[in-house]
């Protein structure tokens, strides 16, 4: 299953399965599960773990050095689950700090040219299209959707089944289900994407409502928080899918991205 053309470390740990292509490099100290398949010119350095049933297309680096002035050389890693594919010319960078690791989850798909930087976290059935860069230390949430050519700034977070579009700009965190565009500014709730993922009209509805209270026409966050707070127990209580958005808001560091500006699309009518 390894191509004589290929050179595999006799310190690595391939299980039986693993195809390994043409001129692949594989480091030791490099742990792969079965059913994974290593394509032409992929090269997997040190400290790599990936799990079962990956595919690594042509010319990807899967756990080099961080692209990170404070790197020292630490022994770091990059710890990858099962079943995700990484396409042509992908990088995935290990974490920067001793013992630290970059973690890419379950299902993941990162296209051609997509850049993770060092230290950041990607949950399951993550969506990175071409050309899209995550500076280090980023947070994605599961189902999320990274357009082609996006830039997420270090340290922030992307909530679960939020979408950025593409050559879109975010230094702020992007709450779950929300459709982000241009620079730091959400647009729209992620309606095609919850569909798709079967939440029910009840569910959309409700974090349709919270979105306008918390983002429509740029109101102070705080007090919207509180009034959507306040309307939500009148009418029963927040879904939990309102109570996610509204923790993820309370525990930003870097802040949240705005409403948008003037003249817009109301939440959801662009679906």
């Amino acid at each position: 299953m390894i191509h004589p053309q290929a050179i595999v470390s006799d310190a690595a740990a391939l299980d039986p399965s693993v195809e390994v292509g043409p001129f692949a490099i594989v480091e030791g100290d490099v742990v792969v599960g079965a059913g994974t398949r290593i394509g032409a010119h992929a090269y997997l350095c040190a400290g790599t773990t990936l799990g079962r049933d990956n595919v690594v297309h042509m010319g990807a680096v899967l756990g080099h050095e961080p692209q990170d002035l404070a790197y020292r050389g630490a022994p770091t890693r990059l710890v990858i689950g099962d079943r995700n594919v990484f396409r042509e010319g992908s990088q995935v960078h290990r974490g920067t700090a001793a013992g630290s690791e970059t973690v890419i989850g379950d299902d993941c798909y990162l296209m051609a040219n997509a850049h993770v930087a060092h230290n950041c976290r990607l949950a399951n059935e993550v969506v990175v299209a071409n050309g899209a860069l995550l500076a280090g230390h980023v947070q994605v949430g599961a189902r999320a959707f990274i357009s082609g050519n996006a830039v997420v700034h270090q340290y922030a977070r992307i909530g679960r089944l939020a979408m950025l579009q593409g050559i879109c700009g975010v230094g702020r965190d992007v709450p779950p289900f929300c459709v982000a565009s241009g620079i730091n500014t959400i647009r729209a709730v992620n309606v095609v994407g919850l569909r798709r993922a079967g939440f029910a009209a009840p569910q959309i509805g409700a974090i349709r409502r919270a979105f306008r209270v918390l983002f429509w026409h740029r109101p102070n966050l705080r007090l919207a928080r509180e009034r959507l707070v306040a309307a939500e127990r009148e009418a029963g209580g927040p879904t939990a899918e309102v109570l996610e958005m509204l923790d993820f808001i309370t525990g930003s560091k870097r802040g949240i991205c705005s409403g948008p500006r003037g003249r817009a699309t109301p939440a959801g009518e662009d679906d």
